[in-house]
């Protein structure tokens, strides 16, 4: 009956992450591909204060799709999310940040909550308004307790559009927390999901995720834009890329 630093039981959380895997694991396997880089990088990672930053494609695929790689390379897979066994043993305290609307919407989300969502109030953005708010500090907190506990997943963009800037929370996050902070690039998610990531919307598509080496950030002597533009390098996100670097 033992709990995570949020109060919740491990045994339930282990429950959802595995009944969520084996229903998941087809979409990454069987009805589209997923193409994995960077296993070992993952498997060098000390098992605390991580912070993964990404791109966004879809609401909930992404980051369910960064369970399995994660889980996977941790018990030794190379590249490959091959048998779905690897969630048996799952790692409990890896969570992502998420919009605290987006999962309080229905019971779904609230099960993907439990089973380690971060959920924060977004300071510019409610019920679909551009809004101006204060950054709840106790938002900020319960960060720093996950990224101490554990691998924190976040999305610095905040949106699931194509070059959208980066907000600069997570800059702030990495300057207070001092992580490790490893970039993750994620493609075809877009093409493959609904903009919820949970039904599928084409077959066949390649979809791919690549995990980097963690950045060599000198958290003193940057500021909050240096860290920015680094991140927004990192993750193939940075305007100077987009002719380079086209998206679905």
């Amino acid at each position: 009956m033992k709990k995570n630093p949020f109060g919740h039981y491990l045994f339930l959380k282990r429950l959802l992450i595995w009944m969520a895997g084996a229903v998941t694991h087809s979409r990454y396997r069987k009805f589209n591909e997923l193409s994995i880089e960077g296993s070992e990088i993952l498997r060098m990672l000390p098992a605390k204060r991580v912070l993964f930053v990404s791109n966004h494609q879809t609401y909930f695929a992404d980051v369910i799709a960064m369970y399995h790689v994660f889980n996977a390379a941790l018990t030794g897979r190379d590249d490959s999310i091959k048998n779905v066994l690897y969630l048996y043993q799952p790692k409990l305290n890896l969570y992502y940040i998420a919009a605290k609307e987006t999962m309080k919407k229905s019971l779904l989300t609230k099960l993907l909550a439990y089973a380690g969502s971060i959920s924060i109030e977004r300071t510019w953005r409610a019920s679909g308004k551009e809004v101006q708010r204060q950054v709840k500090m106790s938002d900020i907190s319960n960060i720093g307790v996950a990224i101490n506990d554990g691998w924190v997943i976040t999305f610095p963009q905040g949106t699931t559009k194509a070059w959208a800037p980066l907000r600069k929370g997570t800059a702030h996050i990495i300057k207070t927390y001092k992580p490790i902070v490893v970039p993750v690039v994620i493609d075809g998610f877009r093409r493959s999901f609904d903009k919820k990531g949970l039904y599928i919307k084409k077959k066949e598509v390649l979809q791919t995720m690549k995990v980097k080496a963690p950045l060599l950030l000198d958290f003193e002597n940057m500021d909050v834009n240096d860290i920015m533009d680094e991140l927004a390098f990192a993750i193939e996100q940075h305007p100077s890329l987009i002719k380079v670097k086209p998206q679905d």
